[in-house]
């Protein structure tokens, strides 16, 4: 809190609160004491404001308050958070939400949600009240997640789809994939982030909360880094003079009839990010240098998502170091 001296020759007094300034203006000069009292005032007129509003209300001026921090996509799927929440809930004032509420949100939501989406969506109801009754304890049991182990492509998979994709449209973003791209990041590239062997990746293309396609910042400021593509497939794409120019959910859609038409697994454009991770650890390279070359943030999410082919990596290396001394003791 700041007490100034305006031009006019009263006093401001102005203070930041949940992402926005209040002030309150004096004829004279205040004391601290009375600067603070005026100034709280003002803001208890703005909390009692605030928790007057219904939930849906609360969650668009939170999604107002985020809307510089937060990504696109982000803003998009808040956004459109209240509409999958139950319609008696979104008309709850802030002020009268309690525990039993939540509870009863979050048992609604379990007859026919995943356990993960039900705990996203009590994330988001809990990031909200925290914003405007900051003093609520939250307390809920959560259903628990139910472990998927994901599909990861093998290598027969790969090369029927290559195989089928060669010549077409998609195979430059299907290769790409394979390499340890994200299907945004891919149809963000230009030529221009094309040097030599080397791609450039700093930009990816997400729909907003209009649902248009705009190009922004990697998703993580780990997501931006170069990789290094064979230097058939940039000549190849060079040659083509783009890398991909169709409507992005075009090439999930066009993998997934590939799928079909084969008779291999189903699985998204992004598994093969999984196979790019699981190829690298059977080839022993090192865990930190994968994340680096899929820019990942942290070890964790690979690590758990791709966990059966490093067990693999690591019991072919107790193996190999058992013979080793096997071949000492018995020689």
């Amino acid at each position: 809190m700041k007490i100034e001296k305006l031009p006019s020759g009263s006093y401001r007094v102005r203070k930041m609160y949940q992402g926005k300034t209040y002030s309150v203006v004096f004829d004279g000069k205040p004391t601290q004491k009375e600067a603070l009292k005026a100034i709280s005032d003002e803001l208890e007129k703005v909390r009692n404001a605030y928790t007057q509003m219904t939930f849906e209300q609360a969650s668009a001026e939170y999604v107002n308050m985020k809307r510089n921090v937060l990504s696109p996509k982000t803003i998009k799927e808040y956004s459109e958070m209240p509409k999958r929440l139950p319609e008696w809930f979104c008309r709850i004032r802030i002020a009268n939400i309690c525990q039993i509420d939540i509870n009863r949100v979050v048992n609604e939501l379990s007859k026919s949600r995943s356990a993960k989406t039900v705990c996203n969506y009590h994330g988001f109801i809990s990031a909200v009240l925290g914003a405007f009754r900051p003093d609520m304890k939250i307390y809920t049991k959560l259903p628990q997640k139910v472990k998927i182990e994901p599909y990861t492509p093998s290598q027969r998979d790969i090369k029927a789809i290559l195989s089928e994709s060669a010549g077409t449209m998609f195979e430059i973003p299907i290769l790409l994939a394979c390499y340890g791209m994200r299907r945004s990041e891919i149809c963000a590239l230009t030529l221009d982030d094309i040097d030599g062997d080397v791609v450039h990746i700093n930009k990816a293309l997400v729909q907003d909360q209009n649902k248009e396609w705009i190009v922004k910042a990697t998703k993580t400021t780990e997501s931006t880094r170069d990789i290094i593509i064979p230097t058939q497939l940039a000549d190849k794409i060079r040659s083509q003079g783009y890398i991909y120019k169709g409507h992005p959910g075009s090439i999930s859609k066009y993998l997934g009839n590939l799928e079909s038409n084969l008779g291999i697994p189903h699985f998204s454009i992004h598994k093969l990010r999984h196979y790019f991770a699981s190829q690298m650890s059977s080839m022993g390279i090192a865990d930190a240098d994968i994340m680096r070359m899929g820019g990942w943030r942290s070890d964790h999410v690979m690590k758990s998502v791709y966990r059966h082919s490093m067990m693999e990596r690591d019991e072919k290396a107790k193996r190999e170091a058992s013979e080793k001394l096997a071949s000492t003791i018995f020689s």
